[in-house]
């Protein structure tokens, strides 16, 4: 029996868990091939912190948080990557003649044995859960050498020098061999490791007359990670170029490319690469795509009870258009994803036209666009409909060819999902009447739009409590009775968990707008934005600053974090 099937007959003996939530586990986990304790933690059923405390009651061994502990890189060496993966252990520490290991199946004397004989040391196990050693394995085996060790190749002592008067006499075959200098190719690899490990969504690495910055968006915050030599400017931004399969001669004009990273068996990572002709140099953005951190389940990107069941009658539904609007990285695609996934039926023809593809879903037909062969999205939307479709995905909506389809499509049987960028659901009825499409059209396609922003979650590690400032509160919009009802409020008081930030994580604001028959006549009538606010405020809905000041009021987020992204009503 593996240590997973194992690990579930225990907890459900234990009544942590039910047998059906086992079943459904085992199922999500054969067809993502994840481990138990993952799928288990992922799909709500028990935390991982929880499974380690069971797991250390259980065998009464100590537990470790792997998260919050530093392996010593000589202790590491000790058991090799491929032995450390096939037992599920990694080395924590040693003392004398014993090695202290931490094991999600203590139970496991074979793999006790092994350890001992290929070390020579006596092996004391310590528990900690099958999800938390393969993080720690991917951290420590992945890991390459520092920064510092990187920047120590580089002759630092030669003065920096600026390409600038000799760029256009530089040719392709000298940037290539500058770009695959050893000290180069590491310097690149450690920049995009270290934003895995960072959890970064996107890597910005930046020319500026004197000097070049790498800088990390780390839960939606952009801070400074290192500053290489300028003169490598060139060679970075040529690496990077090779890596994402473009043209490292062309200079002049902005391209765009994709890398897939390997990381250890079974998960990639791709980043999104734009590279961008700037006054000193390229500027390169890199954005992660981590497919095993996508959330496709509703119910845990953080809705509102009465708002999620307005957006699942809304897709729900089996003609009509739904929007979601927001920024860019405001977790758009993400929602969009869940919805569609609830939606693949095997009975159901889904279709999506997107720029770019970020993620490929089982049984769903995406289509990338190509701005410079033709295919757009009112192209592709076009060819869907000849296509028998059910359900019709569209990346964006920017124009007003590809909305009139969009609305034609929504009225004749088909249901549409798409993008807008507008500042608040009310106002995306405005910008679909600026691209010119009828008010009697919006009211007779449009079903509900969703307006989205991400705000940073107080770090679980370091959660403190303390009173709340009332005037503080009160400015942002808290009513009477939500004073009342928030004697104190959290923070985070920093931690190496969060890299003393107080945060950790992101969660999801909603203002969802149902397009009920008082919205559509105040359309039909002319009524402005801040009047369609105010009818559907009027009618039940919760707007950006209220979803957030719900979220302060649960203990998941700070005022901060709400005035930063939220504006007032």
């Amino acid at each position: 029996m593996s240590a997973g099937n194992r690990l579930g007959e225990l907890l459900v003996r234990e009544k942590l868990i039910s047998l059906q939530q086992l079943r459904s586990a085992q199922d999500d986990q054969a067809a993502s091939g994840q481990n138990l304790s993952y799928t288990l933690a992922k799909l709500g059923y028990i935390s991982d912190g929880e499974i380690t405390n069971f797991l250390s009651t259980q065998y009464r061994l100590p537990a470790i948080n792997l998260d919050e502990y530093e392996i010593d890189a000589e202790v590491i060496k000790l058991v090799s990557r491929d032995v450390a993966e096939k037992h599920k252990i990694i080395p924590v520490s040693r003392s004398g003649s014993a090695l202290i290991v931490a094991m999600a199946d203590p139970t496991n004397l074979h793999a006790i044995d092994d350890i001992k004989f290929l070390t020579g040391f006596n092996v004391e196990p310590v528990v900690a859960s099958e999800t938390a050693i393969a993080s720690a394995t991917e951290r420590y085996y992945s890991a390459g050498p520092s920064i510092e060790e990187v920047m120590a190749d580089f002759d630092l002592g030669e003065e920096d020098i600026d390409f600038a008067d000799d760029e256009e006499e530089a040719n392709a075959t000298d940037l290539e061999k500058a770009s695959e200098d050893a000290p180069v190719v590491r310097l690149v690899n450690i920049i995009l490791l270290n934003a895995i490990r960072k959890g970064a969504s996107d890597i910005h690495i930046e020319p500026y007359e004197k000097r070049l910055r790498v800088r990390y968006r780390v839960d939606g915050v952009l801070t400074e990670e290192m500053a290489p030599p300028l003169r490598l400017k060139n060679a970075l931004s040529s690496r990077v170029k090779i890596m994402s399969q473009l043209d490292i001669a062309e200079r002049r004009l902005p391209q765009d490319g994709r890398i897939k990273l390997k990381l250890g068996k079974d998960r990639e990572m791709d980043f999104r690469v734009s590279v961008l002709p700037t006054l000193f140099g390229e500027k390169i953005v890199l954005r992660l795509l981590d497919k095993s951190n996508l959330q496709l389940d509703m119910t845990k990107l953080g809705f509102d009870p009465k708002p999620l069941a307005d957006f699942k009658w809304a897709v729900g539904q089996p003609w009509g258009m739904v929007l979601v609007t927001g920024p860019t990285g405001s977790g758009k695609t993400t929602t969009l994803y869940s919805a569609l996934s609830e939606l693949n039926q095997p009975d159901t023809n889904v279709s999506t036209a997107e720029d770019p593809v970020e993620f490929n879903l089982l049984g769903i037909n995406q289509v990338q666009m190509h701005e410079d062969i033709g295919l757009n999205f009112a192209g592709a939307l076009r060819s869907f409909l000849r296509q028998d479709p059910d359900i019709l995905m569209v990346g964006e909506i920017r124009d007003f060819e590809t909305a009139e389809i969009a609305v034609k499509a929504a009225l004749t049987g088909h249901l549409v999902l798409s993008t807008l960028h507008t500042n608040d659901a009310p106002a995306t009825i405005s910008r679909l009447l600026n691209m010119g499409v009828e008010p009697f059209l919006i009211t007779a396609s449009v079903t509900l739009v969703l307006a989205q922003r991400l705000a940073r979650k107080i770090c679980a590690d370091c959660t403190t409590e303390e009173p709340a400032d009332h005037d503080v509160l009160g400015d942002l919009g808290f009513t009477d009775e939500q004073l009342e009802a928030t004697p104190t409020i959290q923070k985070g008081a920093g931690c190496p968990t969060c890299n003393n930030s107080g945060y950790k994580g992101r969660v999801a604001l909603y203002e969802v707008m149902k397009f009920n028959e008082e919205l559509k006549e105040m359309v039909l009538q002319g009524a402005s934005t801040a009047e369609l606010k105010a009818g559907a405020i009027k009618g039940g809905m919760n707007s950006l600053r209220m979803s957030g000041i719900l979220k302060i009021m649960e203990g998941t987020t700070t005022s901060e974090e709400i005035l930063r992204v939220t504006m007032g009503d």
